[in-house]
């Protein structure tokens, strides 16, 4: 026979310095394949140390350790795993089974991670249950076991992959006598098929069914000698055939690569569940944080493209490609009142301009308004008939100015007007005759309440030669109102006219608002104050994330054991990060749908509610950023626990109960 187990001067020694205790003192061992053998010693002996060293869940401090001429001290985690999962088989005292899936599911992980197909992987696990005994009890899970029920489970898992070598760890220990007794046969057959078992015991009656027995006292051989295996009384069939450990026929089945990696996913995606749906109170705090954080963060989105919509909408009637000319080199010039070269003729050179839609002088005059015994203060503003076209002012009755060349006596008067002077009158505006100071005119229309005026101004517009000849006895206009053709720049524009102006005046004595300029400014305010919110809405996203974390640390402190299991029976450390990091994405993922879900739903209430006041107004775009973002979040803040996971130590790990 070769040699399987090979171990050479192996130490171990745990903690450092004036705290130092070694386990293990120089262990020379060798196991040829198809042994039986017993390690036995009193507690503290180093036993359980060596079995684990030997399982590949533990490394010597000092010395080398070969399976199969492999020296495992130049492998990585992963192919120490490998090993584990591919050629030891654990039987231990307290069984080690998951406890929220079934017989069969437990039986079947060692295999999901080999990269068996998942039809050949069912088989050979309900057939390896069978052959235990278990054939009706194959979809129970472990607590709904007896001991030694859980323990066949075991033995069952620990073959699945074929075991070329099975550790079993005090494999009667919490057993009753009859029950450790028929574990003991399913050993001593599972070595007449070929297995090399290795049983670590303190009872020497079970030391006795091995074919060698080495005796461990403080860390060190005490002796290693063969033994005469004692009978059964009553022995019983062979209950696992002999073919069963053919690892070539075993792992024949392995599945392509992304076959595999679904398997693994699927079971790892079940196992989240299962522990989500097992801490269903965690869970859901989990996600409250994550739930309001999104909502906040969609809900100030949706109210910032709300706002800017409404801006955009009231600045389109005041009209963003006007300009405005008035005298004076600035807003500032304290000499603006007495420029007097903006006139009429400026106005006509102006629309003669081919980026420029429509022009209209502007002069503006108070005055008293007075019809029959109602009478107000009003703005009269003399304009040319482009002027409504201009700023976007619609009309509500009656018609426009036929002339604006002539100083004839017609007005147009705003709603405000219309209802102080004829609200308790029964009479149409329409036709009716008013005073301005002392000058008549007749209504011929009446507008909409101008956007950029204050609620009750009351405004007459009559044609600018009225204003100029009749009230005011000038000939220079107050302003200038311009209007560009669409797609024309704003800036190009400015300084055309610039340049315009001051060729015909000789001087730049006159000024521009740009209603572009503000437009923009608007924008950037507006952009900038929902900028500041979504940071103020992100900051409770920030704070879910965390609750992610470290509910997600919680989980991995509570899961120790199971990690340990999974490590032991050959998960790598990929395995047990995905494990957890679909847990943390899954978690966020809910969140954030119900987060958006919830989103939606109050911005919609909002809407009929006080919609009149602010609207708030989602996208898609909107809500996929926020799905991502709850997955982003999953990815990062889930990271550290899962990897916290991966990395733990599987023996202490498994003695984590």
């Amino acid at each position: 026979m070769s040699t399987l187990i090979q171990l050479k001067d192996i130490s171990r020694t745990y903690g450092s310095g004036e705290q130092a205790r070694t386990v293990l003192k120089n262990i020379n061992l060798n196991i040829q394949a198809g042994e039986m053998v017993a390690i036995i010693g009193a507690s503290g002996s180093g036993k359980s140390t060596l079995m684990n060293i030997m399982g590949c869940l533990d490394i010597a401090n000092r010395g080398e350790y070969y399976i199969d001429a492999r020296n495992t001290a130049h492998l990585s985690a992963d192919e120490l795993a490998a090993l584990r999962r591919e050629h030891i088989g654990f039987i231990f005292q307290r069984y080690h089974l998951m406890p929220d899936i079934t017989a069969l599911a437990n039986v079947e992980i060692p295999a999901i991670y080999a990269g068996q197909q998942r039809q050949q992987r069912r088989q050979r696990a309900h057939m390896l249950l069978e052959r235990l005994g278990l054939a009706g009890l194959i979809y129970h899970k472990p607590g709904e076991l007896s001991g030694g029920q859980q323990q066949r489970v075991s033995i069952a898992r620990a073959l699945m992959n074929g075991g070329k070598i099975i550790l079993a760890d005090e494999p009667t220990g919490a057993l009753d006598s009859e029950s450790g007794q028929e574990v003991l046969q399913i050993l001593t057959e599972l070595n007449q098929c070929g297995h090399t078992v290795v049983i670590v015991t303190h009872d020497m009656t079970v030391a006795r069914h091995a074919y060698r027995i080495v005796k461990l006292q403080d860390g060190e051989i005490f002796f290693n000698n063969k033994n005469n295996p004692a009978e059964f009384a009553h022995p019983i069939p062979k209950i696992i055939p002999t073919d069963n450990v053919n690892k070539q026929e075993i792992f024949s089945c392995k599945q392509h690569a992304w076959k595999n990696l679904s398997d693994r996913l699927s079971e790892s995606l079940q196992m989240a569940l299962n522990s989500m749906n097992a801490h269903r109170l965690r869970t859901t705090l989990t996600m409250v944080g994550i739930i309001f954080g999104i909502a906040s963060v969609v809900t100030v989105a949706g109210l910032g493209e709300g706002a800017r919509q409404r801006t955009l909408e009231s600045i389109k009637t005041l009209g963003s490609n006007v300009i405005s000319i008035y005298p004076g080199k600035d807003f500032f010039d304290a000499s603006a009142a007495s420029i007097r070269t903006l006139i009429p003729a400026d106005v006509t050179a102006l629309a003669q301009q081919p980026f420029i839609h429509s022009a209209s002088p502007v002069s503006n005059i108070s005055a008293s308004i007075r019809f029959r015994d109602k009478s107000a203060t009003a703005i009269i503003v003399g304009i040319g008939r482009d002027y409504f076209r201009i700023n976007g002012i619609r009309l509500l009755e009656g018609r426009l100015f036929s002339n604006d060349n002539r100083a004839i006596q017609e007005a147009i008067i705003n709603d405000n007007t219309r209802k102080a002077l004829f609200k308790s009158h029964d009479v149409q505006p329409i036709g009716q005759t008013v005073f301005l100071g002392t000058v008549p005119v007749r209504i011929i229309g009446i507008t909409e309440n101008y956007n950029d005026q204050s609620p009750n101004r009351m405004i007459v517009w009559l044609p600018y030669t009225t204003v100029l000849h009749r009230m005011l006895g000038q000939q220079h206009l107050d302003s200038i109102s311009l209007r560009l053709h669409d797609h024309t720049s704003n800036d190009a524009a400015s300084v055309a006219i610039v340049k315009l102006l001051t060729g015909r005046h000789g001087i730049k004595d006159f000024m521009l608002f740009n209603r572009d300029k503000l437009r923009k400014s608007i924008e950037r305010t507006s952009m900038a104050l929902s900028m500041l919110i979504l940071l103020v809405a992100s900051i409770s996203l920030t704070i879910g994330s965390l609750g992610v974390m470290n509910i997600m640390l919680v989980s991995v402190s509570e899961r120790t054991h199971e990690i340990g299991i999974r490590m032991a029976v050959g998960a790598r450390r990929s395995d047990i990060m995905q494990q957890f990091m679909i847990e943390a994405v899954i978690v966020c993922l809910a969140g954030g749908a119900l987060g958006i879900v919830f989103s939606f739903a109050l911005g919609a209430l909002s809407n009929i509610l006080i919609g009149h006041i602010f609207m708030v107004v989602y996208s898609w775009q909107t809500a996929l950023v926020a799905f991502f973002s709850s997955t982003l979040i999953g990815i990062i803040f889930g990271y550290l626990p899962a990897r916290k996971a991966a990395r733990m130590n599987p023996v202490l790990s498994l003695t984590n109960e």
